[in-house]
């Protein structure tokens, strides 16, 4: 089984991502719903943010920004809107096309800004696709909508989600990061539902001068089994570790700990 994706697959995933959360809004959805998984916004603000992250993104790549744009759009959101969920279903759709396009039409290679080691487009095409996976889990939440996620996706969503959060910048982010290391203190997940050669099995070392994780099954101060989706959402903090579909073993304390000090966004 490949369970990479490249370039092309993530600029793919975005627009797909974009559409799968659009199809879930109808005439009847409340975009005034408060998402219980990013409680400062309603829904309405939640896809405004997708979509001008879309666009900011689309803006900088098509220009070969060597510094960010302002983020004001995708920062300061009105909780009011007068637009209709079809109207910001297609609002949103179509900003994902745009920014599909433009990685597209840059490739790989292009020398622009990033705010992570990088330098190049490679780094959005991945962060964007997966900022709008994890987005459509929170309309999802809001709308009490199922969701799932394509199985090589889910790999590397959660990939992604372990490297950036082991890049030693992350201490000059969040330097209370550091309290998470000493000794003994290591992290095992493993996904339920998916075949060996998946080898769905995340170690998180805390036990060095830095954030650390490999691929690999091995003993751990505490250890999580559950779906490989639930998996996901329990890593980007969008569903707490008390329920039952979570078999923990080990030290439950070290596990919300390090929950709490690795929210992403």
């Amino acid at each position: 089984m490949d369970a990479t994706m490249d370039y092309d697959d993530h600029c793919a995933e975005i627009v797909h991502q974009a559409e799968l959360l659009s199809s879930q809004l109808d005439a009847h959805t409340s975009l005034t719903a408060s998402v219980p998984s990013c409680p400062d916004w309603n829904l309405a603000q939640l896809l405004r943010h997708l979509g001008e992250a879309h666009r900011w993104v689309e803006d900088l790549v098509r220009t070969r920004a060597t510094e960010p744009p302002p983020e004001t759009a995708l920062r300061v959101l009105p909780r009011d809107t007068t637009e209709t969920p079809a109207a910001l279903a297609a609002w949103l759709t179509e900003g994902a096309r745009l920014l599909a396009d433009t990685l597209r039409a840059a490739g790989p290679d292009a020398r622009i800004w990033t705010p992570l080691p990088s330098g190049s487009p490679r780094f959005f095409a991945r962060r964007m696709a997966h900022e709008t996976v994890m987005h459509r889990a929170d309309a999802a939440l809001t709308l009490g909508a199922d969701f799932t996620v394509d199985q090589r996706v889910a790999l590397d969503c959660l990939d992604e989600w372990m490297e950036l959060g082991s890049l030693p910048e992350m201490f000059d982010f969040h330097p209370d990061r550091r309290a998470l290391l000493g000794p003994g203190r290591t992290l095992h997940f493993h996904a339920t539902d998916t075949p060996p050669e998946a080898a769905a099995d995340w170690l998180v070392d805390l036990t060095g001068d830095t954030l650390a994780w490999r691929r690999t099954q091995e003993p751990a101060a505490v250890s999580v089994h559950a779906p490989l989706t639930d998996l996901l959402l329990l890593i980007y903090g969008r569903v707490p570790g008390d329920r039952d579909i979570f078999d923990i073993t080990g030290d439950q304390e070290l596990l919300e700990f390090w929950l709490s000090r690795v929210l992403f966004g």
